[in-house]
């Protein structure tokens, strides 16, 4: 009988590599390595981030003897779902703990765009010499501040808010029940369009889904006021980037930040114009990127493969 082989396809925090190396019984296959390529038809559990893409070819050459995959963190659009039902995968996710450095880029990448950090930042280290009276940003204390998505994160993102600033709160969530944060002060809305209107700040923290995709159109932005700013760390597709494009350059907004986008990680070939705007923040998708939270969840990604091939129930994070 072959021994149970565990792929990691992305760089995993080496707390979470020790930990599946150490468990007695298993193989790993390791990314760069020559048995990377040609994981297909040797794992029975694969570990994976955002990275790489799991199409119903990679579960066609895969099984019968993959078992289950396993994502370090929420948003599983990299994982087709219908291709992992159709061969009897089951796919977890590591929900929930990577809520607080999603949170905490949320608001930390506002706050920088309001006052216009990165923008000054750039103009010093070009050398230019910048008087107090050019660097007027906005003030976010009191402001209100609209949550898209009031799961885990918006949770933590609508507590930093209100202890940062005093925000006032705004939630629009059709799906997650109100007693989830009824513990934080906040005015629910019912639409969309409600939020739009009244926020200084907009914050998404949805999934990308059929029905999330384009969640924030030219006619979305054209209903918010002329010094809100926008924040994306959720996935790219939620925001039509080219109806942003036009709204910024309009002066439409304050400003906008995407930590997520179509293309990842942005490129000045994939977004020239974007990059040429001062009022624009891109990072590449790192709201999870902190020591701390890659090491709890790439434990727990490695945990939960082991759990199901040990044939354990009750393992969190079951999506299929």
């Amino acid at each position: 009988m072959s021994p149970t082989t565990i792929a990691v396809l992305d760089p995993f925090h080496p707390d979470a590599i020790t930990l599946l190396q150490s468990t007695p019984s298993i193989t790993t296959i390791l990314p760069n390595t020559s048995q990377h390529q040609n994981w297909h038809g040797q794992a029975d559990g694969v570990i994976l981030r955002s990275d790489t893409r799991l199409t119903e070819e990679d579960f066609a050459k895969a099984t019968p003897r993959l078992r289950v995959v396993v994502k370090q963190g929420v948003g599983v659009d990299n994982i087709d779902l219908d291709a992992a039902n159709k061969y009897g995968v089951a796919v977890h996710n590591t929900p929930a703990l990577n809520s607080e450095s999603v949170a905490e880029l949320s608001v930390a990448l506002a706050f920088s765009l309001s006052r216009r950090v990165t923008e000054i930042d750039r103009r010093i280290r070009k050398g230019e010499t910048i008087m107090r009276s050019q660097t007027l940003g906005i003030s976010l204390f009191e402001k209100t501040v609209g949550i898209v998505g009031m799961g885990n994160i918006g949770i933590q993102a609508a507590r930093k808010w209100r202890g940062v600033c005093s925000a006032n709160i705004i939630a629009y969530d059709p799906v997650v029940p109100k007693e989830a944060w009824a513990d934080i002060p906040h005015k629910r809305v019912d639409t969309l369009q409600e939020l739009l209107h009244e926020a200084d700040v907009v914050t998404l923290h949805v999934p990308l889904l059929p029905t999330t995709k384009g969640l924030i159109g030219e006619k979305e932005l054209s209903l918010m006021k002329e010094n809100a700013i926008l924040v994306n760390t959720a996935r790219g597709g939620l925001v039509d980037e080219k109806a942003l494009l036009e709204a910024l350059k309009k002066g439409k907004l304050w400003g906008a930040v995407l930590d997520a986008m179509e293309v990842e990680p942005p490129t000045t070939d994939a977004y020239p114009e974007l990059l040429s705007l001062d009022n624009v923040i891109l990072t590449p998708h790192i709201g999870a990127s902190t020591v701390e939270t890659q090491s709890r969840s790439g434990c727990a990604a490695v945990k939960s493969v082991l759990a199901v091939l040990n044939g354990e129930s009750n393992v969190p994070g079951r999506l299929v």
